[in-house]
């Protein structure tokens, strides 16, 4: 099968890449806007790609003729959506316009990256069927890509994760794991938020659960995240644990605590049963992505 990915410098993208030709089973082509930041060059095609301008889009899926695109390309700083509206609209919205077009004239089937923040967090974790509520620009955004997608006369999946966690390479974005062992280990105080819930998802099983949808061209909605619903705090605690780090130099404190550009969902995560079922995903529990984040570090 001849796959396609947008946005693969970023996490996500990154770790599909290496899933896919790691496998070997696919043809590959990585797109990415700018230049190729992946620390290896073999297994597959780099081209250079900005999926807000319809003009490449059509050119590289016409060159190439994927049968499956994934859109892993977005916006995704909740609070820079909020301030910088017209960009995230452009890159999580108007482009995937373009690239239900280019699907729809070329017969590609779409995978679409999405997420919880489509929901109001009044009522998580969610199923597939839960009504979409967003109380942020960004969520609103994605809501928006999802609508565009379901009226669509393509074939496609829309695959919603939570709060994906990771290392790549050559990325400035930290996580919760990291911040949390830096912090400790240099004995700084940290206040850590109690009263939002995630299911934490594993980069390496996002990318696992997006490859199992374009294999089996699977369509509708899924949820792919982790299984376990933390807060912040519990996800710190975790972390401490598991690293032997004192935690006299951290507290718990409440979301209102702190400033922030866009409101964020109280409590979303996500009900993976369909996932299960009709994938047969299987996600690390939280202390095993520890260890695989572990690994990786050393």
């Amino acid at each position: 099968m001849k796959i396609l990915i947008t946005g693969s410098n970023g996490l996500l993208g990154q770790k599909l890449v290496q899933l896919i030709t790691r496998e070997g089973k696919h043809e590959l082509i990585a797109t990415a806007r700018g230049e190729n930041r992946l620390p290896f060059e073999k297994g597959y095609i780099f081209e250079s790609l900005d999926i807000t301008k319809e003009a490449e889009i059509e050119a590289i899926v016409k060159k190439h003729q994927p049968e499956v695109i994934i859109n892993t390309a977005a916006m995704t700083n909740v609070d820079q959506c909020e301030t910088e509206r017209e960009d995230c609209w452009n890159l999580n919205v108007t482009a995937v316009e373009y690239l239900i077009k280019a699907s729809k004239k070329h017969n590609a089937f779409l995978l679409q990256l999405s997420t919880d923040f489509i929901f109001d967090g009044e009522d998580g974790p969610y199923d597939e069927e839960a009504e979409a509520n967003p109380v942020s620009y960004y969520g609103e955004s994605k809501l928006a890509a999802e609508q565009l997608i379901l009226e669509s006369k393509i074939d496609w999946s829309i695959a919603r994760t939570v709060l994906v966690y990771g290392i790549a390479h050559d990325m400035s974005r930290s996580n919760i794991i990291l911040w949390v062992k830096k912090s400790l280990e240099e004995g700084k105080e940290i206040q850590v938020v109690d009263d939002q819930w995630r299911t934490p998802t594993l980069a390496e099983d996002l990318a696992k659960g997006c490859l199992l949808i374009a294999e089996k061209k699977a369509k509708g909605i899924f949820n792919i995240s982790g299984d376990d619903l933390l807060t912040p705090y519990e996800m710190a605690v975790k972390t401490a644990e598991f690293f032997k780090l004192s935690q006299s130099s951290m507290t718990k404190t409440d979301s209102t605590k702190f400033k922030q550009t866009a409101k964020r969902p109280p409590k979303t995560g996500f009900i993976l049963d369909k996932a299960k079922r009709e994938l047969s995903y299987k996600p690390h529990t939280f202390e095993e992505g520890i260890k695989v984040l572990a690994d990786q570090i050393k």
